[in-house]
């Protein structure tokens, strides 16, 4: 993920951007990602073991993320971070565990980082000896240390959906930063317009790596693409040969160019931010628990009644949400994550039924109202903010012929009193109603 810096990014607006023609198993892959509605995503490699803001200290412009430097010195910097594969050995790494803690909070689907913009594979890729599989690496003889097979294979066992997040941009690469070169920022080191050989060489890496993930870890539902300086402006790949082959192995699965626009990003993923508007295109804001994506020790952590908030206007307003953990150096997770996560799996194995298979209701939010349906039912959350809460079915009548209306929490009737309910928190967080349709 990233800091978007606007003289790099052009004029594209992709979450205002339409359709062009879609393949009708794209389009039932949106409707199956639509229905799964919560995700989670982990941002982890050697940054963790920095305890840093992901990767971004690499690069010389992004002096944002060097506001307290890992080191002082910036050529220091470069050679002690990436020297960290030698050191970085999560032996407490386990995806069944993992998988489990996720499933019992309701996520319904993973995206994983196989490699961040520093270029350390977190899988057995065969383009790179940068890898948490190869020497020095001290985990590199460890059963699970292909990390994002073993991920896929835990997750997939739980009965939940796979996603591989890969970093178009590769800093380690000496295909895109050419050693002895000066690499100014994000992007590659020279111009691909004045060096096309060497950026064909890049060009093949990529395609290849993506390739192996396509290939040799089974069902993928969603390649989720960062670093959105590449595929703009000198930086392009050819992705429509790329993807094709892509999609030989994987022929329904969800590719994420990131704020690319265009064919190649089948859904939007507007981050760290609740949009004004919903995007014309399906969609997924995607909220770090944290205040990083990856771990960084003494992390400030969300509220759990903000996140809640966020959740509920974000898929009131028919998006997806993908929240982000960043898991430590030893493997595990941490606490205040999982105790988010737990507060969340309390909440969806109440009110489920109007979060998961539901899309916009006709009218999204009204006063401290959040709003879904399916096609028997529009539901209603609120948040406590009082003693109780009150609904008029006044606006909702307008669009819905009205049955009987259930408390999603007692499983009982609600009593409708002078066209209005009056539900009761009773200290608890949320209230959320189940309303009929006739």
């Amino acid at each position: 993920m990233s800091e978007i810096r606007e003289d790099i990014v052009e004029s594209i607006d992709a979450e205002n951007e339409e359709y062009g023609e879609l393949a009708d198993n794209i389009k039932e892959k949106l409707e199956w990602f639509q229905d799964q509605k919560i995700g989670v995503i982990f941002h982890w490699g050697l940054y963790a073991e920095a305890g840093i803001v992901e990767s971004w200290q690499l690069s010389e412009e992004d002096d944002w993320a060097r506001k307290k430097p890992w080191r002082e010195d910036l050529q220091q910097l470069r050679n002690d971070y990436w020297g960290l594969n030698k050191v970085f050995n999560p032996v407490k790494f386990d995806p069944d565990d993992w998988a489990e803690k996720c499933k019992q909070a309701g996520f319904r689907y993973v995206i994983f980082s196989t490699k961040h913009h520093d270029g350390f594979n977190m899988y057995d890729t065969k383009e790179s000896d940068y890898k948490i599989t190869n020497e020095p690496s001290p985990f590199c003889h460890n059963p699970k240390a292909d990390t994002f097979g073993e991920v896929m294979k835990a997750f997939r066992k739980a009965g939940l959906g796979t996603g591989a997040y890969y970093s178009k941009a590769d800093w380690h690469c000496p295909y895109y930063w050419v050693p002895n070169e000066h690499a100014k920022g994000r992007q590659a080191s020279y111009s691909p317009k004045k060096n096309p050989e060497m950026w064909a060489k890049f060009e093949r890496f990529v395609k290849n790596q993506l390739l192996e993930i396509c290939r040799d870890y089974g069902n993928i539902d969603i390649l989720w693409l960062d670093a959105g300086w590449v595929n703009m402006r000198e930086e392009m790949l050819d992705m429509p040969d790329i993807v094709g082959e892509l999609r030989k192995t994987q022929p329904d699965m969800l590719v994420v160019d990131r704020t690319i626009g265009g064919e190649f990003e089948n859904y939007v993923t507007p981050e760290r931010k609740v949009p004004d508007v919903a995007p014309k295109k399906v969609w997924e804001s995607n909220l770090p628990l944290a205040k990083n994506w990856g771990y960084v020790p003494n992390d400030i952590y969300k509220p759990f009644d903000e996140l809640l908030a966020s959740i509920l206007k974000i898929i009131s307003m028919g998006g997806n949400v993908i929240l982000g953990v960043g898991p430590k150096p030893d493997g595990t997770l941490p606490d205040e994550a999982v105790a988010i996560m737990e507060k969340l799996g309390e909440f969806l194995s109440t009110f489920g039924e109007g979060i998961y298979n539901t899309r916009a209701a006709k009218i999204t939010q009204e006063e401290d109202w959040y709003f879904t349906e399916n096609e028997e039912a529009i539901f209603a959350f609120a948040l406590a903010k009082k003693e109780s809460a009150t609904l008029s079915l006044e606006k909702l009548q307008k669009h819905y012929e009205i049955g009987e209306i259930l408390n999603l929490r007692t499983k009982e009737n609600v009593k409708i009193e002078n066209n209005q309910v009056v539900v009761n928190f009773d200290e608890k967080l949320a209230v959320g109603l189940k309303i009929n349709k006739k």
